[in-house]
Order: C-alpha cells, then structure tokens, then sequence
C-alpha cells in the first residue's frame, strides 16, 4: 500500500509498519506487524491493548525515537526516520514517566524544553505564562519536578510537551498512576488544545472510558492492529452481551463476581456501583441471561440486561487465553499470637509533620482480620506517607500504630516480620531470574531451605510461573512482573499483605487477574491493605478511607462512600463520581430516598 500524501486532513500515517527487536539467543520479537492507520487534526485518536500490544513502540517510532524495521510513517508529511528532526521540531511528545528533570524547578523544566525545542527568548514569557496558566502551576514555578505531587508531575509532563505549539501531540498512557481529579483535569486541557487550536493527538491509555471519549480508537495485540473505529461503532456490536446482577441479601458482589469470572460463556466480569457487570460470549438475546442464571444457581440476584461500553468491547475483541483462577487453599498462615482481629491494624490519632509541614494530622481508623481495606485520595493526600508509616518504613511523629498485635513504636522488627509489601514499581530485582527473585526475597524472610523450597513450589503453581523460572525479571511482560511480585510478598505467610498502587500500568486483563486473586486470599483470611488510582477497583474493598490533605475526609463502604454523591441527576454514582465530589468539596453529607442496593450508613465520616 503507498503512503497516504500528506493534506489537512492526516497529520500522522503508517503504512504497512513493522518493527523487530533482536533478543538473546538470535531470537526476534516482532513489535509491530503490518500496521496501518491515519490521525487526523482535530481529533483524539486512542490507542489500546493489552500489555506487550506494541502501542508504546508505536508512538516511539511517532516521535522519532525508533525507525520502522520496514514500512513508513509520515507526520506532518515528511518521513519519520528522514526527517526525524523537523518533525520532533513541531510534533509534541509526552513520554509515560513524564520526561521531566526532577532536579530542576518546573520553571527551569519549561526552559531547558524551550531551549531543545528553539523557542525564541521574546515568545517564551507568554507561552510560559499560557501554559502555567492552563495547568494551574503558576504558584509552583520555583518548586523541585521531583517534590511534585504525581498529578502536578503529570500536568508539567504536558506543558513541557506543549512548549512550542505543537501540530500533533503523542501521549504515551500519560494518566496512569494519577488520580480521578488529575486526570479529568489533563484531559480538560487536551481537549481544549483540540478545539481551540485544532491538533491531532494520538494518545496510549489504559483506561478504557478515556479511550471511550475518544475520536477515533485504534485496537491492537501483540503488535497486530486488530480493529479501528468510532467507539459507538464497537460498543454496537456488543448489543445483548452486558448484563448486570444486582445482589440480593445472600450474596456480596465480591462473591458473585468470584463465581462468575473465567466461566465457560463469560467474557468479562467486574464491579460497578454495587452490582456485578457481565459481558457473555455472542450467544443470542436470552441465552447470556440463562447462562449467567445457570452460573449463580439461584445464589446472586436479578439480572438485568445493561447498555454496552467500549471496555466490554475491549474484553470481547482481545484474545484472553488465561484460565480460570483456582487460588491454592492455605495461602495465608494464621498467627496465634494476635489478640484481636477485629483490628488487626490500629491507627490512633496518627500525625507525620516533616518540619513545618504536617503531611498526615489525627488519622484514626482500624482494619479486621481477612479484609480489604482501600486507602485513597488525591494526589499529595498523605496515603503514601501513612501506607509507608503502616509498613514500618517511616516512624510517625505522634500517635500509635498496632500491626498484627505489635506496637511499630517498640516492636517494629517483629510487627514487620508478619507484613507482606508489594510496592508500586514491584521492587523486583532486574537482573536476577524469577527464581532467583524468590529465593532472594524468602531468604531475606528468614525461611529455612525447606520452607523456602516449599513456598516457591508454592509460588510457581499459584502464579503460573514455571514457564518464566529462569527469565530475568527486567525482561517479563508487566502482568507477570506483578504476579512476581505478589508471590515474594507472601512467601513468609504475612498476616498482612500491603499493596502500593499494584495495578498502576498494567492491563485490564491483568487487573481482573489480580483482583481475583487478592479475593481468593482474603476469603482465606489474609488482611489486605490497597492504595489504587483506579477507582472502580475500590469496588473489591470491603472499606475505606479517603483522605485530603492529611486527614480523613470519608471513611465506610464502597456503597456508602457512594452514598455521599449521589443527587437527582445522579441517582446511582460510580465510584469516580463519588471521588471527585469529595476531592471538589461538592459532595453531599446526606442523601434522600431508598436504595436497597447500598450498605447502611453506619461510619461514613463526610
């Protein structure tokens, strides 16, 4: 096919593109396969796939970075490996970790951007002040890029893309790892460039309602384009294949989506606002119904048939060839010596002030044995500092902390030997194999040989990794380093499994994986402690705690936190509803009217 000439109306255009990486042992890993598309001006066009899909090679090669094994892409019509210059001159880039230099002030961050991009000295004032000005970052101009909360990170990632007008724009999943409020505020700002200015934007994500919001949507897997379109043109063919269960009192969504999930006839299953989300496979109008009935066995609640979203296309369209989940029984090891499960975690009164500054103030709350206990907020809310101060990895400035029956004011090094930590980059160990991971992390436990060769059996069963024994961990697919990276968490048996944004940057299918999972240990009685960015992920807690500026802003159950936004117009709110309302300052401290599918309000602290 040739190369599609450049007019008004194409602003990017790949042409039969294929992109080869040459690995150990004259192997060749094939990242992009006979890609073909176009980005027009004025127009978002999303892209999409699961871990490994080729899109962030894709936008690479957009921005110059790489050259196409064969095939062409033109922006701006001119060639991108020819050309590479003059199109980094006027196309802007906003890589995954934001490109910026955390040493330097954001100032001095849109300067050195200035100056690679040749921006003359008598335009910079106003685009300066432009940009300052649409990511709200004026007040913050002498301030570190590395002593950025994640969003404000984010919003300066994308000033320092835009610091000379760009023609088009690539954003490689510029929202992953940022909160609800971050992100609808860096969409607000592109798709006002978009409007006012007319640029194109392709744009990587890994939420599927960003890419719902979308143009135009480009679908890939492993390195295939599988499908492009309108996101109303593949939500249509999901007609008759989403349904919802609504629980009735014998059954917790939680439950229900464990019985349905990797079922044979069941696509996809998730929670959302209380109810279990369902897509079937194509089986006719009623036959989905019938077989998710069939399922639950008269054990869930009524289904109702539910008008279909692009992520339930997603599902459908990606091939998915992991089996159904069968955690191993006797995962979580019981530890006698704790007085009190019922709060198995006790904060009382927690306070953490670095200098003048009080990053966590008055933090009160407890967490029982076997629950999931989310803990959320914006971006520069203090649940890093507290989640740190619960692992033991920061002391607090004043109130106690009880962790598994120990005070981690006296007993830190015996309160820590009953934690499991996953941390938000998996802290795994590059350059050592997966085995060797383990055995690392188990020695560092203090496991004897048996138990260590016990457990990592255990381990390579339970998370399917046998095939990847002696892979370096640097070079797994992110669903795997995550599975990795579970496992060493709980080769010592923790009581306590601490998790740090451990979905942040990986795949729906990997998500769904992982929550399967951390139910699964949960029902065995492994207490969970979550930070998530996603919130219809806050979904699977049992309880929890948002917090703004250091303190407790609500605290209860999914359906209570729900509760707090919902209005007239909104009479059942999502999750990402219920937090921007509390984040803004607008959500309601009461609500009118029934609702029998929401928990009773009992500790709900708006």
């Amino acid at each position: 096919m040739a190369p599609l000439p450049h007019t008004p109306n194409v602003v990017l255009c790949a042409t039969a593109l294929n992109k080869t990486f040459a690995v150990k042992g004259s192997r060749e890993i094939k990242a992009l396969d006979d890609v073909n598309f176009t980005v027009e001006p004025g127009l978002i066009t999303g892209l999409v796939g699961a871990d490994g899909a080729g899109k962030t090679t894709l936008i690479r090669i957009a921005a110059g970075l790489l050259a196409p094994s064969s095939g062409k892409m033109t922006l701006l019509g001119l060639d991108s490996v020819a050309n590479a210059l003059k199109i980094q001159s006027r196309v802007g880039y906003m890589p995954q970790k934001f490109g910026l230099y955390q040493d330097l002030t954001v100032l001095e961050n849109l300067r050195l951007y200035a100056d690679l991009q040749g921006v003359a000295l008598n335009k910079r004032k106003a685009r300066f002040e432009r940009l300052l000005s649409m990511t709200d970052l004026s007040r913050y101009t002498r301030r570190r890029a590395g002593a950025l909360s994640g969003g404000m990170k984010q919003k300066l990632g994308l000033a320092c893309a835009l610091v000379k007008s760009p023609e088009l724009l690539l954003l490689d999943e510029p929202t992953v790892g940022v909160d609800p409020v971050s992100r609808r505020e860096l969409w607000k700002i592109v798709y006002e460039l978009v409007e006012n200015d007319g640029i194109g934007v392709l744009a990587a994500t890994a939420y599927m309602d960003e890419a719902q919001s979308c143009g135009k949507v480009l679908v890939m897997d492993h390195g295939r384009l599988l499908a492009q379109g309108l996101p109303r043109e593949f939500t249509a063919a999901m007609a008759q294949r989403v349904f919802l269960v609504e629980p009735d009192e014998q059954a917790r969504p939680r439950q229900i989506y464990t019985r349905l999930a990797g079922e044979n006839g069941i696509v996809d299953a998730t929670i959302r606002s209380g109810r279990v989300r369902v897509v079937t496979e194509p089986v006719g109008k009623t036959a989905g119904k019938e077989r998710i009935a069939a399922i639950l066995n008269g054990r869930g609640g009524r289904i109702l048939t539910a008008s279909p979203e692009f992520e339930d296309a997603f599902m459908a369209l990606i091939p998915n060839q992991e089996a159904r989940i069968e955690p191993v029984a006797g995962t979580g090891h019981r530890n006698p010596e704790i007085p009190d499960r019922d709060a198995l975690v006790r904060t009382d009164h927690l306070c953490k002030r670095f200098g003048s500054f009080t990053a966590v103030n008055d933090l009160s709350f407890t967490v029982k044995q076997g629950e999931i206990f989310g803990l959320l907020g914006p971006n520069g809310a203090g649940k890093s500092t507290t989640f740190r101060m619960l692992c033991g990895l920061l002391p607090a400035s004043a109130g106690d902390i009880r962790v598994a029956g120990r005070n981690l004011r006296t007993s830190r090094a015996k309160a820590r030997a009953r934690l499991g930590y996953m941390a938000q980059q998996f802290s795994l160990y590059g350059q050592l194999s997966v085995r060797g991971n383990l055995e690392f992390f188990g020695k560092s436990y203090g496991l004897s040989r048996k138990q260590l060769s016990a457990r990592i059996g255990w381990a390579f069963e339970e998370f399917g990794l046998n095939a990847w024994e002696k892979k370096a961990a640097q070079d797994l697919p992110g669903g795997y380093k995550q599975r990795l990276s579970m496992a060493a968490a709980l080769l010592h048996e923790p009581d306590i499994l601490f998790l740090d944004e451990p979905t942040s940057g990986v795949d729906p299918f990997a998500r769904r994986e992982f929550w399967l999972r951390i139910n699964g240990f949960a029902e065995q009685g492994v207490t969970v402690i979550v930070t998530t960015h996603f919130m219809e992920e806050a979904e699977y807690c049992d309880r929890m705690l948002i917090m703004s500026k250091g303190q407790t802003l609500a605290m209860g159950t999914p359906g209570q936190i729900r509760r707090l936004a919902r209005t007239p117009e909104n009479p059942r709110p999502t999750m990402d509803d219920a937090f921007i309302a509390l984040a803004m300052g607008t959500a309601l401290a009461q609500h009118s009217g029934p609702d029998d599918n929401l928990e009773p309000e009992k500790e709900c602290l708006p």
